[in-house]
């Protein structure tokens, strides 16, 4: 676990150093992002290993588009379409996540090499799912989810967004808990857009904080969803299309990183990939900088300085205070202090030079 942002590991997967990245793999015809460009088998397996070279850490394999008004595929489709994506890319090597509502798809891709199920109801859609994921020991996203999106924006009223979000995802937790799978083998995640506006999903991403607090690995999915359209269109602008919003995501998962997120599961990986290593060694910086008494350390410090308490008042390290400065200041003169002294009676010390005042400055939607 990051000593910093609480990372956490998960069980049965690779323990990365810092924010892993999910490459995306759509076997469809009609993702909102990129339908229809890996639909045949040998090319998503391309694509996937294209994922990889490019920095992805694992490759989330879907066959059924989640996205508003989608037509769910028959279970027969979706394992053709999935299964043999699955399997390719994982004899090379590749860890695997499929993305599917369907225990069966999801019990014929873990017999296929995949290493964890990505389920966007939280195991809702089936109830076999849960028993299934237990008796394979796989690890198991658990996204905040209030139905299937086939109405448009359905349930996406709150009154506190992230209280309720959270308050849901606990209680799917101890569900699916209860059903069987281990607690280092769950990972959670927001659900961005699912149910919920641009700015329900800014101010989930505000207090990703808040989701870490459930105590289990965090999986933010922001990529080129809705909300960052309507961010980048501005007042009354139209958002631009789905393959323009990359730098976004790549801003949105460097946050994630940094806030402690477990991973982010994106379309267009390199840049992403750069940007959580960017925000990784930002991370390292900090720990290494930043001792245990809470006293920051100062750059110029010499060691023989820098062992020596500082001060809240201290002086800056460029105006160096006289020999002196520590010693108590003398008594105030009385009002006939410019009366001469009786003869005998010692010069008083000089007061040492003011030193100015030290100041401290202020501190500078459900598509996949």
């Amino acid at each position: 676990m990051s000593k910093r942002t609480g990372r956490r590991h998960v069980a049965g997967l690779t323990a990365w150093d810092r924010c892993a990245v999910m490459g995306v793999v759509n076997v469809t015809p009609d993702s909102f992002s990129d339908g229809g460009r890996w639909f045949d088998t040998t090319a998503a397996i391309k694509h996937g290993l294209d994922l990889v070279a490019e920095g992805a850490d694992l490759v989330d394999v879907g066959g059924e588009s989640t996205r508003p008004g989608a037509t769910r595929v028959d279970e027969a489709e979706e394992l053709r379409r999935v299964v043999p994506v699955v399997r390719g890319l994982a004899s090379e090597g590749v860890t695997v996540s499929v993305d599917t509502m369907r225990a069966s798809v999801a019990e014929r891709s873990l017999a296929a090499g995949a290493a964890l199920v990505n389920d966007v109801s939280g195991g809702l859609a089936d109830p076999r799912m849960i028993p299934v994921v237990a008796d394979a020991g796989a690890p198991f996203v658990v996204m905040h989810w209030r139905g299937l999106l086939a109405a448009g924006n359905v349930r996406g009223t709150y009154d506190d967004v992230v209280a309720e979000v959270t308050g849901e995802l606990h209680a799917r937790v101890e569900s699916v808990l209860e059903g069987g799978i281990a607690p280092d083998r769950v990972i959670v995640d927001p659900g961005l857009g699912f149910s919920k506006d641009a700015e329900h999903d800014l101010v989930l991403l505000a207090h990703l904080d808040r989701l870490l607090g459930l105590g289990h690995p965090l999986l933010v999915a922001a990529s080129r969803k809705r909300f960052l359209g309507r961010v980048l269109a501005g007042p009354g602008g139209s958002p631009p299309p789905a393959r323009e919003r990359d730098a976004a995501t790549a801003a949105v998962s460097a946050l994630a990183a940094q806030a402690g997120a477990w991973a982010v599961r994106v379309h267009e990986v390199r840049a992403t990939a750069d940007a959580v290593r960017v925000a990784r060694a930002i991370e390292g910086a900090h720990a290494r900088t930043t001792p245990h008494s809470g006293t920051a350390p100062h750059a110029r410090d010499t060691s023989d300085a820098a062992a020596a308490p500082h001060a809240h008042n201290a002086p800056h390290a460029e105006t160096e205070a006289p020999a002196h400065a520590e010693a108590p200041t003398p008594p105030e003169a009385p009002a006939h202090a410019d009366a001469p002294a009786p003869p005998g009676t010692p010069e008083p010390p000089a007061a040492p030079p003011n030193t100015p005042a030290r100041t401290t400055p202020r501190p500078a939607e459900g598509t996949r």
